[in-house]
């Protein structure tokens, strides 16, 4: 909390000199939870660039993978509120209160949200070598063979680990649930043929997908995605109620100034509506973020609501 307090001032009495240099005047962290290969880091290395080539600044990724997040997350939620540590979080965060009886931070009050930067479907892939062509083959394979197929996942009471739980209740299928340190670990476990099946945001399936390393069966949302034109829907192919999104945003610890955020909010909002960048999204069905930070804090708290009772009904028990 001193650091804090000593940071705020320091930027106030800063400004109020009129001789402190325009904020970025040095390089920015972007803390990413999770161990590098996954969507969070993939998106938070893509923001990173085009805000180093607007500003003239550097900003860089640094991955603090762990606990389910928690660790990395922690480490922001303590920075100095200064504009300069910056956390790349995505659903999992809405997820946390749920994975942990109690958190080394305030879940809702000692991160500042600053802006979306993207929102992606997720799809369901399954090995090069699997024997499931059609969701509908795998879903009665599972139905009928209970715990026999396995799904991998960044960790437990991750997005990748719920999202398949809420896929096993509206499927009618119990699966068995294989945890990795992170979502690109459970990718390669994928892709060596350790699990069965993987539902993971869009952008990390499509470069497995078209490198012929993974085989997508169905993708979420009301169209095709135009990177996997072959791949139907959940509801083309017979699952009308699997409906799961994730988004990918920024966060700055509390206290940092409300103008900051604002310059930082507007900074990526010009950047993900870019033409290059929005292209770069359409291909993997993606949508540009940036939304103001008020609406992103009230996504994330309805967010948190939905996915608590996902866990409840999943029987996640906090550790």
């Amino acid at each position: 909390m001193l650091t804090r307090l000593i940071a705020t001032a320091a930027l106030v009495c800063a400004s109020a000199s009129g001789h402190a240099e325009p904020w970025p005047a040095k390089p920015v962290r972007i803390v990413v939870p999770y161990s590098a290969g996954g969507t969070t880091d993939f998106v938070a290395r893509q923001i990173a660039q085009k805000l180093t080539e607007s500003t003239g600044k550097s900003f860089f990724v640094e991955n603090k993978p762990g606990a389910s997040g928690t660790i990395g997350t922690m480490q922001v939620a303590r920075a100095a509120p200064d504009g300069y540590t910056l956390l790349a979080n995505d659903t999992t965060y809405t997820m946390l209160p749920s994975l942990f009886k109690a958190l080394p931070w305030d879940h809702e009050h000692d991160l500042e949200p600053v802006t979306t930067i993207a929102q992606t479907p997720v799809t369901l892939i399954v090995p090069a070598g699997s024997p499931f062509r059609t969701l509908q083959q795998l879903i009665g394979f599972a139905r009928q063979h209970p715990g026999k197929l396995n799904f991998g996942s960044g960790g437990a009471g991750s997005s990748t680990h719920l999202s398949a739980e809420v896929f096993e209740q509206r499927a009618g299928a119990s699966l068995t649930h294989i945890p990795y340190k992170g979502a690109g670990e459970a990718l390669m476990g994928l892709i060596s043929g350790n699990v069965d099946l993987l539902i993971t945001a869009t952008p990390t399936a499509i470069p497995q997908v078209k490198g012929g390393k993974a085989r997508a069966l169905a993708v979420t949302g009301a169209s095709r995605v135009p990177g996997l034109p072959d791949v139907p829907t959940f509801a083309e192919a017979g699952l009308p109620d699997y409906k799961v999104t994730n988004w990918f945003g920024l966060a700055a610890p509390k206290g940092t100034p409300p103008e900051l955020i604002r310059t930082l909010q507007g900074a990526v909002q010009k950047s993900v509506q870019g033409a290059d960048f929005r292209e770069r999204l359409a291909g993997m069905g993606a949508k540009p973020g940036g939304m103001p930070p008020a609406d992103f804090a009230k996504l994330i708290r309805q967010d948190t609501v939905t996915w608590t009772q996902v866990a409840k009904a999943a029987n996640v028990k906090p550790e």
